[in-house]
């Protein structure tokens, strides 16, 4: 367990950005209503066009959800801030930047190479 960065801070900063997130779930979760007998073709395009902009955030949304949760899970056991790939300290400021990065610098580096 890393003894160098507060761990209390930082689980309140995952527990606060989860609670956040978990308030928004539900926005624009109604179907878009397509009646061709109300609306025009292209309110229509536009309709489907934002209805697909809102899945992709909400998609984006639950990703986001399911790191801070697998954090938290680190921060449990004992093994938040250590890189998941090889095991290196995770720099206090990329964490205080994104709490719930999961890899060392260098590490994302060589996976956004791949």
């Amino acid at each position: 367990m890393r003894e160098d960065i507060d761990l209390v801070f930082f689980k309140q900063l995952l527990e606060e950005r989860l609670a956040t997130l978990t308030a928004g779930a539900g926005d624009g979760d109604r179907p878009v209503e397509l009646d061709q007998t109300r609306v025009g073709r292209l309110s229509r395009m536009d309709a489907m066009q934002q209805q697909a902009m809102s899945q992709a955030a909400r998609r984006l949304v639950n990703q986001e959800k399911v790191r801070i949760k697998t954090a938290l899970t680190r921060l449990e056991e004992g093994e938040y801030g250590y890189c998941v790939h090889c095991g290196d300290d995770i720099p206090e400021g990329r964490l205080r930047f994104d709490p719930s990065v999961p890899s060392c610098i260098e590490c994302a580096r060589e996976a956004e190479n791949r």
